[in-house]
């Protein structure tokens, strides 16, 4: 059995964690602002959405090592297209991404069939493989890693403000339009990273759970961000080692471990209540 100390020496286990920690970071910042403006369901349907661009870049032909870059910008486009449906008063956000997540998988699986069903690279997307993180992707993730910390120090005041009360962001001449278009094509391009780490079926956990936790904690806005992002960092190096020498699926020891948290912390608040 290899040792701990061991699984360090290895290339692909270098490359997939320094990935995961940046991916873990980015979500987990993201998902902040998601879960507190009520639109934790933007990650599954992105999730879906990204479904369909894999399988339409992987149909075109595009070599397995950049069907991440590939699949961006039909990704980006969606989530541009879901904030538009939100502006129909008659059509909420849940609703919105309903009916983009429904078009994409309905595409993917489409597109699935041409190409003779769910081929390996397909599954390998829609349960994700975090251990087989290239050098295109872990760059991928830095560079995003840096656009999402810049882009949040930067527009800290607005994006608080957007996110507890949008009206009167707008009264105050934020340009919340402009926050939700940044906010909306950060998460696609978070999703879209996110598959590798924990799969398509899972990307969703990455942007919830970890928030959901730190939210739990009561402290300021800036501490909760801090917190979810140390959260789903810790939970991704420990559900990449231990899934290798267990030989247990990356994504799913991932989340297992973020719920584990959730499950705690929920669980020590409701004792200390109970105890008051």
């Amino acid at each position: 059995m290899i040792g701990l100390g061991e699984i360090f020496k290895y290339e692909f286990v270098q490359r997939a964690l320094l990935a995961g920690v940046l991916i873990a970071a980015i979500s987990s910042v993201l998902g902040v602002f998601l879960v507190l403006r009520r639109l934790s369901l933007i990650g599954d349907g992105l999730a879906h959405i990204t479904f369909g661009s894999v399988a339409v870049v992987l149909l075109i032909g595009f070599s397995p090592l950049y069907v991440t870059v590939a699949a961006l910008p039909l990704v980006m486009l969606s989530s541009l297209a879901i904030l538009q449906l939100t502006r129909y008063k008659r059509i909420h956000g849940d609703a919105a991404i309903g009916i983009i997540s429904s078009v994409g998988i309905a595409v993917g699986i489409i597109l699935a069939s041409f190409s003779g069903g769910y081929n390996v690279d397909l599954l390998s997307y829609l349960f994700g493989n975090i251990l087989t993180v290239n050098q295109t992707e872990l760059l991928l993730s830095f560079i995003v890693f840096i656009v999402v910390v810049g882009t949040v120090i930067f527009f800290y005041n607005d994006l608080f403000a957007v996110t507890f009360d949008e009206e009167l962001a707008k009264s105050m001449g934020i340009k919340t339009k402009r926050i939700n278009i940044i906010l909306l094509l950060l998460t696609a391009v978070a999703a879209v990273l996110a598959m590798k780490v924990t799969g398509i079926m899972l990307v969703s956990a990455l942007l919830i759970i970890p928030p959901l936790t730190a939210l739990q904690l009561s402290f300021s806005f800036k501490t909760t961000i801090i917190i979810s992002a140390a959260i789903s960092i810790f939970s991704v190096i420990n559900g990449i080692i231990f899934s290798f020498l267990l030989n247990l699926p990356a994504g799913g020891t991932i989340v297992i471990f973020n719920v584990a948290f959730f499950l705690v912390i929920f669980g020590a608040k409701k004792i200390l209540r109970f105890q008051r």
